[in-house]
């Protein structure tokens, strides 16, 4: 069989190479395009082959802030004009929503934080208002919760309170970035029974590997060898943040992970949950542009972006064939 060419949006560089080393290494001809300046013709269909959707929801952290509305536009016609697109509009609009993720999670059955979303400064406090407090034997305090960007990426713009006094004192202080949308969740804070969150990779709709990612050093945990983190935050290229998880394709969580992607059509994701002091495990984000740490990857046996290509090689390029 001869394997169609691979088309891999991107706007991020630094996320490139793993890509293309992956698909190159299983014999695929890759064909990068970049999405942060595009001329589109609808009049003219795209190129024929599987299109990887790559993505990112932090894309306007890197300059590029109208690469989000211009991969709707992409996205839009690839499906209509009948290309295979790998993560396409469905799965890319959930990934660029945490209230939609939100949403299906619950639909799922799965447990996630108690979540909401607030446009508008009058809603944001009465979101924060609505955590209301809790009792103590020394007396009552507000109900901890964080904010982050309804499209987020990186773990960007979370931001813990204590109370709705504390979150009201962050708005007048004029610091607080609403996100690129100014659409802002507002989430039950999570008292964590250790110091890290897990994340559950997902190829193909099934499981990959899972692993633990510390959250000594905050919350911007994006695994990929080149994050392009601000100056004096601590990559994890070195993969000191990021250790194996003891998680299986067993565990019913993950059967459950497994059943949402394939019912949404999601197709590569790594979806993250933090366990609780309570014993409950809480899903709080779907990454559909997920990257793999090279270092953890090397100690596991697992490279994740050939599993990618190899995946595209065993299911998605058959498949194609046999439609054209």
């Amino acid at each position: 069989m001869t394997l169609p060419t691979v088309h891999v949006l991107y706007e991020n560089p630094a996320w490139l190479p793993p890509v293309l080393t992956g698909l190159e290494a299983e014999g695929f001809t890759a064909r990068p395009v970049a999405l942060d300046q595009a001329l589109l013709d609808p009049s003219r269909p795209p190129s024929p082959g599987i299109w990887l959707n790559r993505i990112s929801p932090s894309s306007h952290t890197r300059g590029h802030d109208h690469t989000v509305a211009l991969a709707r536009e992409v996205l839009y016609q690839l499906e209509l004009c009948g290309r295979r697109v790998v993560n396409g509009l469905a799965a890319f609009e959930l990934e660029m929503s945490k209230f939609r993720q939100d949403l299906i999670l619950r639909r799922a059955g799965i447990r996630t934080p108690r979540t909401l979303l607030a446009v508008g400064r009058e809603h944001l406090l009465a979101a924060a208002e609505s955590f209301g407090t809790r009792s103590i034997q020394t007396g009552s305090v507000g109900t901890p919760f964080i904010t982050k960007h309804n499209q987020g990426g990186k773990g960007l713009g979370i931001h813990r309170f204590a109370d709705a006094a504390a979150f009201r004192r962050h708005l007048d202080s004029g610091a607080f970035d609403p996100g690129p949308d100014s659409k802002v969740i507002l989430q039950q804070y999570i008292a964590a029974a250790g110091p890290h969150i897990t994340r559950v990779e997902l190829v193909g709709g099934r499981f990959l590997f899972a692993m633990r990612s510390s959250t000594l050093k905050g919350f911007q945990l994006c695994p990929a060898d080149a994050c392009q983190l601000p100056e004096g935050d601590a990559c994890p290229a070195d993969g000191g943040t990021f250790s194996p998880s003891p998680l299986t394709a067993d565990d019913p969580l993950v059967q459950r992970y497994e059943q949402l992607c394939r019912r949404e059509g999601i197709e590569i994701a790594g979806i993250e949950f933090v366990e609780g002091t309570d014993g409950h495990r809480y899903t709080y984000d779907i990454n559909g542009t997920t990257n793999y740490n090279r270092v953890l990857g090397e100690r596991i046996g697992v490279d994740g972006m050939r599993e990618v290509a190899r995946y595209l090689r065993r299911t998605v390029a058959p498949a194609l064939s046999r439609v054209a």
